[in-house]
């Protein structure tokens, strides 16, 4: 949010991701957020994963929402920059939905050049071509990003550990809580707990 009855409906990749992470997205939605990243690979990744916000703020709402922060000019840092430490929270969702195959796309062209970039904090331009005007080397969160998703396209198992599976009892309760109608019951087909609240 922007601010209040101000939405911002850009894409916010770390949001969408551990959306799909913690199940906060539906399994149809999370692949909508896949579709969403395979479809925009051109300016979601490009020549380097991945951008953290799409697309950036430009000319006079940049000026407005941003107070014209140098820092997060169009296509760089918090504005549409490219970082490489959300390669790991990529493939984590990727694996959760049964898609390795994309974030094995984005780490083998973050392979390509981010050692020889000195693992830097984050990418400028909207094809994330330089390394960020502000950015600082050998960040140790670039470096874990690029090894985690390695390993854990080499070990998919291990991306359990980040994943958060859906409580059936907890959705029921919410489910009954917040549903149309207050009075309404849980039925023969839900489950047998009852629940104060």
């Amino acid at each position: 949010n922007l601010q209040p009855a101000h939405m911002d409906f850009r894409f916010f990749s770390l949001g969408n991701l551990w959306s799909i992470v913690c199940n906060l997205a539906s399994t149809k939605q999370s692949h909508a957020i896949l579709d969403l990243v395979e479809a925009k690979w051109s300016d979601l990744v490009a020549d380097m994963p991945l951008k953290i916000s799409y697309p950036a703020l430009e000319g006079q709402e940049w000026a407005i929402i941003t107070g014209s922060d140098p820092k997060n000019t169009p296509w760089s840092y918090h504005n549409g920059g490219s970082w490489p430490t959300l390669l790991w929270q990529l493939t984590v969702a990727c694996i959760k939905m049964n898609r390795p195959e994309i974030a094995e796309r984005a780490v083998e062209i973050a392979e390509k050049r981010i050692s020889k970039d000195k693992w830097p904090e984050y990418y400028d331009t909207k094809k994330a071509r330089f390394i960020g005007k502000q950015s600082r080397f050998y960040q140790t969160w670039s470096i874990a990003g690029f090894l985690v998703a390695k390993q854990l396209l080499a070990n998919p198992d291990a991306a359990k550990m980040f994943m958060i599976e859906e409580d059936a009892e907890l959705v029921n309760a919410l489910n009954c809580m917040f549903g149309s109608s207050p009075r309404r019951k849980r039925g023969s087909n839900g489950l047998k707990k009852s629940y104060i609240v």
